[in-house]
């Protein structure tokens, strides 16, 4: 069994006078578990069902997923798909406009630190370059992973 919890979300960084977002689809469980993927665009229901799978199949047990209350998550490609693995994963959804109950926020905002605290990337590439090497870095410190979930707001996920 793994409790994870899930977001999905578009990093928007100024390159030069442009905006260049990323999608980043993440889940952290309260073990430090942290899984990952950086899209070169939104998030679509096909990247999030691709996440998904790839969640379920490395799991050891059902997968419990909390997630927040995005578009792409109630799409009906996406329902589809989780209503013919309700034996390997179980779907809770915040309620709308709820980031502070959201552990993965804390992903976001150690993501948007990070990606501050370096040098302006020059393009997309670059940018994504400093993201994937975050998100690696992350990956391997579950200490920190489980740091998001102190906060009295996230205790419930604890």
């Amino acid at each position: 069994m793994a409790l994870i919890v899930g977001n999905s979300s578009k990093r928007r960084h100024a390159i030069g006078h442009k905006r260049a977002g990323l999608g980043l689809i993440s889940a952290v469980s309260n073990k430090g578990e942290l899984r990952w993927m950086v899209l070169d665009g939104a998030v679509k229901a096909p990247s999030l069902i691709r996440f998904l799978g790839r969640l379920i199949q490395e799991a050891n047990g059902k997968v419990f997923l909390i997630c927040d209350n995005l578009p792409v998550h109630r799409a009906r490609a996406v329902q589809d798909w989780l209503a013919a693995r309700t034996e390997r994963i179980e779907v809770f959804s915040l309620p709308s406009y709820s980031p502070e109950l959201n552990p993965d926020e804390g992903l976001n905002a150690d993501l948007k630190q990070a990606v501050a605290r370096k040098p302006p990337a020059r393009s997309k590439p670059d940018l994504k370059r400093v993201v994937i090497s975050h998100m690696r870095r992350l990956s391997k410190l579950p200490d920190r992973i489980r740091s998001y979930f102190g906060h009295p707001s996230f205790r419930y996920a604890a």
